[in-house]
């Protein structure tokens, strides 16, 4: 599942959002070894024909303006219509919190994962920005959706990758093929993100809840309607760490300090049992758990984000001003 965050730096008014790290993202298409982890690099789609301007090509612009970009920022504006404000029932949880920028260590030389290329540990400067405080909710897609008529990609092909367990038998018995590498991922006839696990499932009662089966298509579009950008991995992890060098996760060392849960994570023996130790089996509202220092809700665990910049496991180990990666067009 993938959802949005957004970060906006007003040099070019774009936004930037919650999506999942590049570092993290599926291109939806079958690959054999995805290596040791959750599967999600071996889930794949082929991809649509490229349309003469695409979303890739307009978002390189903005990358290309990042790297160049001096300091002057402000906070976006609501481009919400008003007649569709005055008749919301539902809170609202897109404000932004600016992120002074600074020098940090971004990656690491202790890889869990070798294959998701985070290493080696390099210095990189940032500069400020504007970030979501939250990942970006069922309700606030939807009201994009209602403005635009956007139809996301998972709607288009007409099927999306679920977590098997969340499936119910129904779903599970017209199932007819897996991931070979990550049999636990499937792919699901009607599954979008107006039906997470499947054409007979809803979000009814997790408007709050981040929206998934989301395409980083369609998270550039809604950033695009929302006057925002995606952040870049750098901003992302940046912001993550929240100015804790050398630390796990934004708070510290400690998956529980004081025996509190901070994230929504898989508890028990994967992919064959979680024990929701931490309040949620799948999904948690974008507002649950305390924030981090910066503010920041959910940055660690809940769902995966999509960021700008294209992944890369090649890293120069040497001081970069806001590093982006690009893929050759």
């Amino acid at each position: 599942m993938f959802t949005l965050r957004i970060s906006h730096v007003i040099c070019f008014v774009s936004l930037t959002w919650l999506v999942m790290a590049a570092g993290d993202t599926c291109d939806l298409t079958s690959t054999d070894d995805p290596g040791p982890s959750c599967g999600c690099g071996a889930l794949k789609r082929k991809a649509k024909e490229k349309s003469e301007q695409s979303p890739l090509e307009k978002t390189v612009t903005m990358l290309e303006e990042i790297m160049s970009s001096d300091e002057n920022i402000s906070p976006p504006s609501d481009k919400t219509d008003e007649k569709s404000l005055r008749t919301l029932n539902f809170p609202r949880s897109n404000n932004m919190v600016l992120i002074q920028g600074g020098e940090f260590t971004m990656g690491t030389d202790n890889q869990v994962f070798v294959a998701d290329g985070e290493g080696p540990a390099r210095k990189v400067n940032i500069n400020t920005f504007y970030l979501d405080v939250h990942e970006v909710s069922n309700f606030e897609f939807e009201l994009f959706c209602n403005e635009t008529k956007h139809r996301t990609e998972a709607e288009s092909f007409g099927d999306s990758f679920v977590f098997d367990p969340l499936l119910s038998e129904e779903t599970r018995n017209t199932l007819t093929q897996a991931v070979a590498a990550a049999p636990w991922w499937v792919p699901v006839e009607g599954a979008d993100w107006r039906h997470p696990e499947g054409p007979d499932s809803d979000i009814i009662g997790r408007m709050d809840h981040p929206v998934v089966h989301v395409s980083w298509n369609d998270a550039v579009a809604y950033c695009q309607w929302a006057g925002k950008r995606l952040p870049t991995e750098a901003e992302w992890e940046f912001a993550c760490r929240s100015g804790l060098p050398n630390r796990l996760y934004p708070w510290g060392n400690k998956e529980n300090p004081h025996e509190e849960h901070r994230m929504n994570i898989w508890q028990g023996n994967f992919p064959n049992e979680n024990t929701g130790d931490d309040g949620f089996i799948s999904t948690a509202p974008v507002t649950a758990f305390p924030s981090s220092s910066f503010g920041l809700k959910n940055m660690v665990g809940n769902v995966w984000e999509w960021t700008a910049d294209w992944w890369t496991i090649s890293h120069t180990g040497h001081l970069q001003d806001n590093p982006v990666s690009f893929k050759n067009l």
